[in-house]
């Protein structure tokens, strides 16, 4: 490892390594193509391909695509009919979105702490956590790891709660050899432009009561009785019904076409992840100014994210410095996340403050994620650690 040192040290041209880039290619490229010169750009024929696809790689009974995962989880709350000060228990180390879903469906976020190890919604905080009023937990597999889903699956079953898993990050992952998108009631995913599979945007729901998944579908296009497919082809009918005031979240064929050749190449996207991971590993595993990620023994890791944690006692500088100083040397981060419990936000309208979650509150000063992309060569890769381990030596304690 010295060695690597040295050859940062002595690196005479300096790479540019982004924190991410789509791995696009000419088969997404012809798919759009020929779904532009179909005459149907909108939500249609190779949407449904894609749900049914998705549905059978995942294992789900049910699949419904949408237009993002915010309206994935949006639309899983909606169909609970929650009501004032009922309440929904979610990780405060997320998105905003899992948060503000559950306010846009009524709902008061009731947020939990994490684990320790892996970042994940803490099942023993959950416990303390439910009350009466508790209708659903939103578990949010962090950077890729599942949850520990046994155990809030009991709680949940124990006060007959809804579990909507928070997939954004989790494709394709398991747990106990079971995929997520078939462990909770619904599982929302993401398909963002840096998710592990992307439709530029977009998202799905899976779930395996039918019952529901008709129920949702009209909900995502208006609450209409029939979609445009349904009503402008030659089978179609022009008369509709409302039944129920529902979204504009539907996908596109044109994303739907980009997420059919995406998911035929996700074990291969996956599998170069896997290779990154796998270097930067190797290559920071002796770094003691450094915290790796945790892989628990029960779970298979999407990688979506390579989360760090600097070790503060250990350097002159702290983690928004160590950022600065990888900017200037071109290479790009990211911080994932800046817990909800830290935002105006929730701090105004729900009270909660740092000290009630004292793990996500140290991890937000501390956690960074370097650049995972498959189209990240091993030199890319050796270069962000070469980089990243001189500046750690040049400010070592």
């Amino acid at each position: 490892m010295r060695a690597l040192e040295r050859d940062a040290a002595g690196q005479g041209e300096r790479r540019s390594v982004p924190f991410f880039r789509p791995d696009i290619g000419e088969e997404e490229i012809t798919a759009v193509v020929e779904t532009l010169r179909s005459g149907w750009l909108t939500v249609g024929p190779r949407t449904q391909a894609f749900e049914e696809a998705f549905a059978q790689v995942i294992g789900a009974p049910s699949a419904l695509a949408v237009s993002s995962c915010t309206a994935a989880l949006h639309l899983a709350l909606d169909a609970l009919d929650l009501k004032p000060g009922d309440e929904v228990i979610t990780s405060t180390l997320t998105f905003t979105a899992t948060g503000a879903t559950i306010v846009h469906a009524g709902g008061r976020p009731v947020l939990a702490d994490c684990d320790p190890d892996t970042l994940n919604l803490n099942p023993d905080d959950v416990a303390r956590k439910v009350t009466p009023r508790t209708r659903a937990l939103v578990p949010v597999h962090f950077a890729g790891h599942p949850a520990r889903m046994d155990e809030l699956l009991k709680i949940a079953r124990q006060h007959r709660l809804t579990v909507i898993e928070d997939a954004a990050h989790a494709l394709p992952a398991s747990y106990r050899g079971r995929r997520v998108g078939t462990i909770g009631d619904v599982t929302a995913f993401s398909f963002y432009a840096t998710k592990n599979l992307t439709t530029g945007e977009g998202g799905m729901l899976t779930m395996a009561d039918a019952e529901l998944a008709e129920r949702l579908r009209p909900r995502r296009l208006h609450g209409m009785s029939r979609d445009a497919w349904r009503r402008y082809t030659t089978e179609g009918a022009w008369r509709y019904d409302v039944s129920y005031p529902g979204f504009k979240y539907n996908m596109t064929d044109i994303g739907a076409a980009i997420g059919l050749v995406q998911l035929r190449r996700l074990p291969a996207l996956h599998q170069r992840r896997q290779q990154i991971v796998a270097l930067y590993n190797e290559l920071l595993a002796d770094v003691e100014e450094l915290q790796l990620p945790t892989v628990r023994p029960e779970v298979e890791h999407a990688w979506h994210l390579y989360v760090l944690r600097v070790r503060p006692d250990r350097l002159t500088i702290n983690r928004d410095a160590l950022i600065e100083l990888l900017k200037a040397e071109n290479i790009g981060t990211s911080v994932q996340f800046i817990p909800l419990h830290l935002h105006s936000y929730y701090r105004t309208a729900f009270g909660y403050r740092p000290e009630q979650f004292p793990v996500a509150s140290a991890a937000a000063d501390t956690i960074f994620s370097l650049p995972l992309y498959t189209q990240m060569g091993d030199d890319d890769v050796r270069y962000v650690v070469m980089t990243l381990r001189r500046i750690l030596h040049a400010h070592r304690r």
